[in-house]
């Protein structure tokens, strides 16, 4: 019976061999365990249950800009620490841990790229960075953004991925929020479309500022939006939450949505929304105000 005892000797677990780190990932929406050059090539949404896993920034940069290029600016802008802020850690302890674990000065970054061949100002927020926090740099980079939108003549995309905004600068985040909109309210004086991609999560300050403040508003599928967590809501109004009150589908069905998007058809969803509100010359829209009705969406698509 010598190949019954190699058969036992195997099942013991002595000659299995090892699997590298991140060959596998488990879904954090239905627990598959799914092979990651998979998950890789369907833009980190899951097959079985469609959870959209988070992405950093340089996937949207890949996946939304034509050949994956940005021309990025005011990668020189690094927070400061008026406050002299310390919790666990002191905060200038923090900025330099998130830019060694990022490569990145700040939650955002921001410059011109193309969509579709049609040029844009462009930012998108990366999470790994403190929460995606919206800081002073942040609000400058989202304002200079919008300028650049507005001197070029050239519309304007964000992606959100953000936690709020960074309580380590205290009121100076807060004042961020002011600043974005206000230049958001020129950017639609100047009839120049702004689209706002919301992905999971957006909330609190960046949420109640220029997340929200798009002529077009997509999500993808299941993002957690809002302003404050659920546990403080539930606290504060002392009311059960209706089930998924802080899902992009509820959001849509409440009407603070225009659509909800999955991931491998954002880049095409954003051409055609670019190519409805953008006149003859890039950059001018026919149309002004915030959030266009869906009746807009379904236009563009036949495009």
């Amino acid at each position: 019976m010598e190949w019954f005892r190699k058969a036992k000797a195997g099942l013991s677990g002595e000659s299995k061999r090892d699997i590298p780190d991140g060959l596998w990932t488990k879904c954090g929406g239905c627990g598959e365990i799914i092979y990651a050059l998979e998950l890789e090539r369907l833009f980190w949404v899951c097959p079985t249950c469609d959870y959209h896993f988070r992405i950093r920034h340089s996937d949207y940069i890949r996946l939304l800009l034509d050949e994956g290029v940005i021309e990025e600016y005011d990668r020189g802008l690094v927070a400061q620490d008026p406050l002299k802020f310390r919790d666990k850690k002191k905060y200038p302890e923090r900025i330099a841990d998130s830019q060694k674990k990022t490569g990145l000065a700040d939650a955002i970054v921001c410059g011109v790229g193309k969509i579709g061949g049609r040029g844009v100002s462009f930012g998108v927020m990366e999470f790994a960075f403190i929460g995606g926090s919206m800081g002073s740099v942040v609000g400058e980079k989202v304002a200079r953004a919008i300028e650049r939108a507005m001197t070029r003549q050239i519309p304007l995309v964000i992606v959100s991925c953000s936690g709020g905004a960074r309580m380590q600068e205290g009121i100076l985040s807060l004042f961020q929020m002011a600043k974005t909109s206000l230049l958001l309210a020129e950017l639609a004086e100047a009839k120049i479309p702004f689209i706002s991609v919301l992905t999971n999560p957006t909330t609190a300050g960046v949420m109640a500022s220029y997340a929200s403040l798009g002529d077009v508003i997509i999500a993808e599928p299941k993002a957690q939006l809002g302003f404050a967590g659920p546990r403080v809501i539930k606290d504060t109004i002392h009311q059960e939450l209706p089930e998924g009150f802080q899902s992009s589908e509820f959001f849509l069905e409440h009407g603070f949505l225009d659509r909800i998007v999955r991931r491998k058809d954002l880049k095409s969803t954003i051409i055609s929304l670019l190519s409805f509100l953008c006149g003859p010359k890039a950059g001018v829209v026919e149309k002004s105000g915030h959030t266009l009705p869906n009746t807009v969406l379904e236009s563009a698509e036949t495009l």
